[in-house]
């Protein structure tokens, strides 16, 4: 048991929290490292679509959800671990997991689900924790995890876990196409070409500083000349639809398309939300949603 964290009678009413997806204007995947992962360099931001998560006092971690993977495979049902095994308590939670993000689409669902954990048990136990303690656990059980305590929108750099915070407050309208392929995570770091030249970083690391600025300033002109997703070109070989998505969207009036994270949701940005809602007639075929970014 940390010191620092004894448990104080916790909340008898549900805690209910919704977690986010997110997705990458720019994705760089620079080099391997020795501990097996890769160094990434990425502009993250937060999305208005979400999963609910409805935590309960229980005597055992009891998931309910409707995905069709074993409990023990899910990254909510392995943060409530985590943080039992970090605080050296038993004390349990009934979780309900309602999800409207897709799994294997690159919008982080599982990530963000196991953010908002940490932190809705954080609250029900009463273990006032801090946002530091919660990022170091998380960063154990995915590398995408600690951006979700830094939401609207961070510089992610490292495995993943080196956060720069950034102001955002102009809202943009995306339109979200995932067609019925997912993508596993890790074999798209297999198939990724690692930029080994890491002379090329400082001309990045200035990249997702222009598309930063013209998001914040409204002039988004140069986006579509800066975006760049490491991950796509091998995505794309493998799974030809995500690159006609793309392409399908940008005939549709989107600015610019990308595809998101490593894949396989691709993202087109619009003008406004009757363009988007129009342009989505043409994906019918395909899961497919108009969101806004967050502010």
């Amino acid at each position: 048991m940390h010191a620092h964290s004894p448990i104080h009678p916790f909340t008898h009413s549900p805690v209910v929290l919704k977690a986010p997806a997110k997705i990458n204007w720019s994705l760089y995947v620079l080099n391997k490292r020795d501990d097996g992962y890769h160094n990434i360099l990425s502009l993250m931001h937060c999305i208005g679509l979400y999963d609910t998560l409805t935590f309960e006092a229980s005597d055992s971690i009891e998931l309910i959800s409707d995905m069709d993977i074993p409990c023990s495979q899910n990254l909510v049902y392995k943060a409530a671990q985590s943080l039992q095994s970090y605080i050296g308590t038993e004390t349990g939670a009934k979780i309900v997991l309602q999800k409207d993000i897709p799994s294997g689409a690159g919008l982080g669902g599982g990530s963000s689900d196991a953010a908002y954990t940490l932190i809705g048990l954080n609250k029900l136990w009463g273990l006032e924790l801090s946002v530091d303690e919660m990022k170091n656990i998380g960063s154990r059980l995915g590398s995408d995890v600690p951006f979700f305590f830094s939401c609207p929108m961070a510089i992610a750099e490292g495995r993943g876990e080196i956060l720069t915070p950034l102001e955002i407050d102009v809202s943009y309208t995306l339109l979200l196409i995932k067609p019925s392929v997912s993508v596993s995570t890790s074999w798209a770091y297999g198939a990724v070409k690692a930029e080994n030249e890491l002379t090329k970083t400082g001309y990045k690391i200035n990249n997702i500083k222009l598309i930063y600025k013209a998001l914040k300033t409204g002039e988004i002109a140069p986006l579509k000349y800066n975006i760049c997703n490491d991950f796509e070109s091998a995505v794309i070989e493998k799974y030809p639809v995500i690159g006609d998505i793309k392409e399908k969207l940008l005939d549709a009036g989107a600015s610019m398309a990308i595809m998101s994270g490593s894949g396989s949701t691709v993202f087109g940005l619009f003008d406004d939300r009757d363009r988007a809602v129009e342009a989505s007639e043409k994906f019918s075929s395909y899961w497919n949603r108009v969101i806004e970014t967050l502010v």
